[in-house]
């Protein structure tokens, strides 16, 4: 069992990171925000984000978020009965630019229910630069506590608005693209990310 786990942790692990190894600290905001909005061609997605519990990932998600990197970007991977990841790619499958790298939260015990949003990332535990997934169904095997790693994938906000949507994504037909695996064949893109005035 925590040999599948394992592999299908790695199948899942984010495609590109920085080559910086430093962590992102960097804050731009001097008011909480609670609420963005991803407005994707299947419709639009509000996420709560947890600025108390995940401080650095939520300053590192809404930098992405106010200098425009989101927008046009894609959700490149998509896994049935698992999640939807997006927040790196561009429609011909190039790369968008990269903060450095945010220290993992996942010690906030957030589990990866339905409908929250984590991280992605590469084997290293402190990779995540701008790549997200939005969980499909409750995924425990990603928290802290279940990862053999012992981090696993840190949840910084949920879904509370366009569930509907999410599950949409999660169901169209995938192929392979540009050498990448589990592509939308048609192209499920994020028009706009947009912060919601609390």
């Amino acid at each position: 069992m925590i040999k599948n786990i394992f592999i299908f942790v790695v199948a899942f692990t984010c495609i590109t990171i920085s080559s910086s190894y430093g962590y992102s600290t960097q804050n731009n905001y001097t008011k909480e925000i609670k609420l963005i909005k991803l407005i994707t061609n299947k419709g639009d997605i509000t996420i709560e984000l947890f600025t108390n519990e995940a401080p650095e990932t939520v300053k590192n998600f809404l930098n992405y978020v106010d200098n425009g990197s989101y927008n046009g970007t894609i959700f490149h991977r998509v896994i049935p009965n698992f999640m939807i990841q997006g927040g790196g790619l561009l429609p011909d499958m190039s790369q968008i630019n990269s903060n450095v790298p945010v220290v993992n939260e996942s010690n906030n015990n957030i589990s990866n229910k339905q409908g929250t949003i984590a991280m992605a990332r590469t084997s290293d535990p402190h990779s995540a630069t701008s790549q997200f997934f939005i969980n499909l169904k409750d995924n425990d095997f990603l928290d802290k506590v279940n990862a053999p790693d012992g981090y696993g994938y840190c949840v910084f906000g949920k879904v509370t608005e366009g569930l509907d949507v999410v599950q949409l994504i999660g169901s169209v037909n995938t192929g392979n693209k540009s050498g990448h695996q589990d592509v939308p064949i048609d192209t499920i893109q994020i028009e706009k990310v947009e912060i919601i005035d609390n």
